[in-house]
């Protein structure tokens, strides 16, 4: 997993353009599906989803060129923007006139086209084509036809040869195309060329390796060049050995800064989990609505919907009530946040309680703003642990429309709201009769539900107002929630983590701009 600095930056750079560079704008693609699981990620006429600095890179004729006429000084990356790489399978063709390139994967974007971490190396000449290269970092890491355990301490060890250098080189058509496919499954990496091994290397330098980042294409500095790719098809792999990825699904920005901060939210908490919970549990932010990468849940294990609701909410649009049912049906854990929590009845609702137990259904729930007094926290959940009662001012809906029986949901946050909460006038979010007439009730904020099927579920009404997640323990309950929600085993104190004033704020949506003033009538 990377470390926070590794992944916040590259997904901020995901949505800003590098100021002073000329760059390629990334849009939705709907790339067809191959068999065996592959998709295509280059579209063979646009660098639609793909970033860089547009004086070297083009795409023509169904190929993706990266192309020099003069000498380069720095080293510059195209970078596929639709999302990171964890464990996969990549495919592609390539070919390469003079000059070295490679490919970037589980890399960290350093900003203005350059990246660094694992690279599938490739060449004009006879002696580094389909060795691993640490950009940035380590080096050469394994010599084509090696097979290199990287120990703890950094000492390498090499194992029974794959073939002689020279041999694996006559695989290699000079000048010409070449297939090059790269497996990486957990700590273990493997490149092919022409459907020979080339290298292998088992990474166990914990603080060194890489679990996930961003995927990129290399034009080197150095002597004019160019560089060729086609049939670029990506596959994601199921995590193996305990380990679980969670999709952090942020909404667009709909409220003032510092409300719905949908996006800041989701990577806070992937910063807190990173520090956390290490390499157990792979995350992948997706920012603005919903993910334009073709492959983002294909090997998911948990996902939280973090967005505006209602006609809004991002699993209403399309046919993506079914894209997460099928999901759900696979045991796909599924958490919701806040407004995140709200579907229509007619529209969602009969899956919400399928997938979680409960949902914010207009005219029966209400949305009031409060602060918890006297709540109480479920005992023996493991979402509780290490979380303590607490006080904060929020939105925090209640009077949810949860499954009947409502016994199989966990009440995991509950509390009184103020009688003043229930005597607002009715609508479709404010009151209601029912509501009304239940003063002094104690409501459900946040629950769990364990699926027949073994997949999990959980909601959260609270999370309308970004400061709060300095709250120690709402910060714990929601990261429990998550790890839970993913199938990993949430450690007795909870999870722990720290948040400073600078993390809290530093990922927060610009402000609107200023309203323009009416001009009065003569």
């Amino acid at each position: 997993m990377l470390f926070c600095q590794q992944v916040r930056k590259p997904l901020t750079a995901f949505f800003l353009l590098v100021v002073g560079l000329p760059s390629l704008k990334a849009a939705v693609l709907e790339p067809a599906h191959i068999e065996n699981g592959f998709v295509s990620i280059f579209d063979g006429q646009s660098l639609d989803g793909w970033d860089g600095n547009q004086e070297f890179w083009r795409a023509e004729d169904g190929i993706l060129v990266g192309e020099t006429t003069s000498p380069l000084q720095t080293t510059t990356y195209l970078i596929w923007q639709q999302g990171t790489v964890d464990d996969f399978e990549l495919q592609l063709n390539y070919r390469i006139t003079n000059g070295n390139s490679g490919i970037q994967y589980r890399s960290q974007d350093l900003g203005e086209f350059r990246v660094a971490g694992y690279q599938a190396d490739m060449e004009s000449g006879p002696n580094h084509s389909g060795i691993l290269y640490d950009q940035g970092g380590r080096g050469i890491v394994t010599k084509r036809g090696d097979r290199t355990t990287i120990k703890d301490s950094g000492i390498k060890k090499n194992g029974e040869s794959i073939d002689t250098s020279e041999n694996l080189q006559s695989k290699i058509q000079s000048g010409d195309w070449n297939q090059y496919r790269i497996v990486a499954r957990g700590n273990h990496l493997q490149h092919f060329i022409n459907g020979a091994l080339m290298s292998e290397t088992t990474d166990q330098e914990s603080k060194k390796q890489k679990s996930s980042g961003v995927l990129a294409l290399q034009l080197h500095a150095g002597q004019p060049m160019k560089v060729e790719f086609k049939n670029i098809l990506l596959k994601r792999l199921r995590l193996s050995d305990n380990r679980k990825k969670l999709l952090l699904l942020a909404g667009r920005a709909s409220h003032k800064q510092g409300a719905h901060e949908f996006r800041a939210g989701c990577l806070l908490f992937q910063k807190c989990l990173q520090e956390s919970v290490g390499h157990s549990l792979i995350t992948a932010v997706y920012t603005d609505g919903w993910p334009t990468d073709p492959t983002a849940f294909d090997n998911a294990d948990g996902i939280l919907l973090f967005s505006d609701g209602g006609n809004g909410h991002p699993v209403v649009q399309s046919n993506r009530l079914a894209k997460i049912d099928a999901l759900a049906k696979r045991g796909v854990g599924i958490a919701c946040l806040h407004y995140g929590v709200e579907v229509p009845k007619e529209k969602g609702g009969a899956e919400f309680l399928q997938w979680i137990g409960g949902f914010f259904e207009t005219n029966w729930s209400v949305n009031p703003h409060w602060t918890l007094v006297g709540t109480e926290i479920a005992k023996n959940h493991p979402i509780c642990n290490g979380v303590k009662p607490f006080e904060i001012h929020d939105e925090w809906y209640y009077h949810m429309r949860f499954r009947e029986p409502n016994d199989t949901v966990t009440k995991i946050l509950t509390a009184i709201p103020p009688d003043s909460t229930r005597e607002r006038p009715d609508g479709l979010h404010s009151n209601n009769p029912i509501v009304r007439a239940n003063k002094g009730h104690r409501e459900v904020l946040a629950w769990a539900y364990e699926r027949p099927d073994g997949g999990r579920g959980f909601g959260c009404t609270g999370g309308h107002f970004h400061s709060n997640w300095a709250n120690d323990d709402f910060r714990t309950l929601i990261l429990n929630a998550l790890v839970w929600t993913s199938g990993v085993t949430v450690p007795k104190n909870g999870i722990e983590s720290h948040v400073s004033d600078v993390e809290l704020t530093e990922d927060l949506d610009p402000p609107p701009p200023p309203r323009k003033k009416k001009r009065a009538k003569q």
